[in-house]
């Protein structure tokens, strides 16, 4: 397997839109690997191709669209009202999709074993996770863990933004000099607006709040830790 080279589970998304930049720093040779899976707006697809050939990555994607229709959710089916708040009785959102996570990263492996590349990355965020299982560090640990005795591999998964919130997400964009692309050119939305997306989304206030967390706290003079090294 070769080590020089790494997969980026892509969205194009501010998340792995910061994860593709940090792997261009650590690493020579880039892919990234975008999932259609049955999503409500798949013009995210378009944009992740844009960025990918932007930042000059190879970049493909595949059709999983199965994993849309195991379980409802608002990600994926029309007929649900997307939760905007976590729900009083707790338990993730009803925009978790069940699995996601799992299967994302699971085909990326057997993707990359195929390409020779041991690295994986994937821009999930325990500080910041939305109530979503799937994101926990414990999670890909063991995740990790299952794939290399599966396929008797030495796979690295790499979680960039695993301990840090959005407002050290965007600090760490700004690092990148990925700042204004990253805030022009992704699409996080859940409403599948691009840029600032449609502001009232949770995908869309998490990102907002911690964006302008980040520019008073720069505007104040905070200095951010290295964030690209550590």
């Amino acid at each position: 397997m070769n080590r020089d080279k790494v997969l980026v589970v892509f969205s194009g998304g501010q998340d792995s839109t910061t994860c593709l930049y940090w792997a261009k720093r650590h690493f020579k040779e880039v892919w990234a690997l975008t999932f259609i899976y049955g999503q409500k707006h798949v013009a995210e697809v378009a944009c992740a191709e844009r960025i990918a050939l932007q930042a000059g990555v190879h970049w493909d994607k595949m059709d999983i669209s199965f994993v849309g229709s195991l379980a409802r959710n608002s990600l994926t089916d029309t007929t649900m009202k997307m939760d905007e708040m976590q729900p009083a009785a707790g338990g993730p959102p009803n925009t978790f999709v069940p699995g996601r996570n799992l299967f994302f990263i699971s085909i990326a492996a057997v993707y990359a074993r195929e390409r020779s590349i041991s690295h994986l990355v994937t821009g999930v965020s325990e500080t910041d996770y939305s109530g979503y299982p799937d994101c926990r560090d414990a999670f890909i640990k063991s995740l990790n863990v299952s794939l290399n005795l599966s396929m008797d591999e030495q796979f690295v998964l790499h979680t960039p933004l695993m301990w840090l919130d959005k407002c050290e997400t965007w600090a760490l964009a700004d690092q990148l000099g990925v700042f204004d692309l990253v805030r022009r050119e992704t699409m996080t939305c859940y409403n599948a607006i691009q840029g600032d997306g449609c502001g009232h989304c949770p995908s869309c206030k998490l990102r907002r709040e911690g964006m302008e967390r980040y520019l008073k706290e720069k505007a104040e003079g905070k200095e951010f830790k290295d964030l690209i090294y550590g």
